[in-house]
């Protein structure tokens, strides 16, 4: 299997040259930064998610019981959603084989998870040099230290598992197209409507599943950083389209269109049930595509993400044809204002601080 367990290993010395061409990546960005001297609040509305920001910070060190222990012996998963259960490789596993199998399965979500963090940092402290206004350059640096925060907890909760995969080529793919775009504002379509969609879908998805209460509150907090960063995208988005020539938004209706294929179809774990169950992969991500439990995914991803393309003036009514080709338009008038409320967002994060 293609697992980093070395990657928990304690170093008692530097980190070798070797070790650094094994575990680093470099990429080059056409990356244009701006200065802006205006200093003064143009939009409330970023302002207060920027307040919210700091007034709903938590700290993963004192808001999290890491003393709580989950049993290496329980599913971390719920075994009656699991895809493979009714078939016949699956039944013929030893009951020790089915619980590695959940355990690693989680250790291929988490994994991504984190991969997909840690993107989600880089492309925020991008943000910080390119976005234009004072006020959007205060949001991504608030978002940039959510991201970091989100990094330590899902790499400190594999730890417990005790397995890390390494980031899936078409997340890979995702990631690195709006790393290494010149343009500022796809940058943030990108980050805070696709990606912070896809994590809102994936958070909550697992959030359903999981069994161990540590993980089900670590999605709780996430899920409420990501819920705050993709309303910021929405804000300022819907400010900024109007003012793109024709052509520029048909490249990033494009862009967004590209994005959704993936997200449909190939952000899919066929690794771990190929290797367990020794099935090709391609049958393993059909099974899985039609598990009901992706069917829920994929209606949160796009319930988010299709209103919100609407919203900021990105779904012309030829994206609306290719996404029909989809099956996902359905989704368009999906109603998901309330999460992107203020006063949604305002909900404090722990009921005893609610008084």
């Amino acid at each position: 299997m293609k697992i980093m367990n070395d990657i928990f290993e304690t170093r008692d010395g530097p980190v070798s040259p070797v070790e650094i061409g094994y575990m680093s990546e470099t990429f080059t960005v056409p990356l244009t930064g701006s200065y802006n001297w205006d200093y003064q609040v143009v939009d409330n509305r970023i302002r207060k998610i920027y307040e919210l920001g700091k007034i709903l910070n938590w700290n993963s060190t004192i808001d999290l019981d890491w003393s709580s222990k989950f049993s290496e012996k329980k599913y971390y998963l719920d075994p009656s959603l699991n895809p493979f259960k009714d078939i016949v490789e699956f039944k013929k596993l030893s009951s020790e084989a089915k619980l590695a199998m959940d355990h690693h399965t989680l250790a291929w979500t988490l994994s991504q998870f984190l991969h997909g963090e840690q993107g989600a940092l880089m492309v925020a402290s991008q943000l910080v040099n390119c976005a234009p206004t004072h006020q959007a350059k205060l949001c991504a640096a608030s978002q940039a230290f959510d991201e970091a925060r989100h990094v330590e907890v899902f790499n400190q909760y594999l730890k417990r598992i005790g397995v890390m995969y390494p980031i899936d080529s078409n997340l890979k793919k995702l990631l690195d197209s709006i790393l290494t775009h010149p343009s500022w504002d796809i940058k943030f379509l990108g980050m805070q409507i696709i990606i912070e969609g896809l994590a809102l879908a994936a958070f909550e998805s697992l959030k359903n599943t999981a069994q161990d209460p540590l993980l089900k509150e670590i999605l709780r907090l996430v899920k409420r950083d990501e819920a705050r960063h993709v309303t910021f995208g929405v804000n300022y988005l819907q400010d900024y389209t109007p003012n793109l020539s024709p052509s520029q938004i048909k490249e990033r209706e494009n862009f967004a269109y590209e994005a959704c294929v993936v997200m449909r179809e190939r952000l899919v774990n066929s690794q771990v049930p190929s290797e367990f169950l020794h099935i090709p992969e391609s049958e393993a991500r059909d099974i899985v595509l039609e598990n009901a439990v992706m069917g829920e995914f994929r209606e949160i991803l796009f319930a988010n993400i299709i209103p919100n393309l609407k919203r900021v003036g990105l779904l012309s009514a030829s994206l609306e044809k290719r996404f029909s080709k989809l099956g996902i338009m359905k989704y368009v008038d999906f109603e998901n204002a309330d999460e992107l409320s203020l006063a949604s967002l305002e909900t404090p994060l722990f009921k005893d601080k609610a008084s």
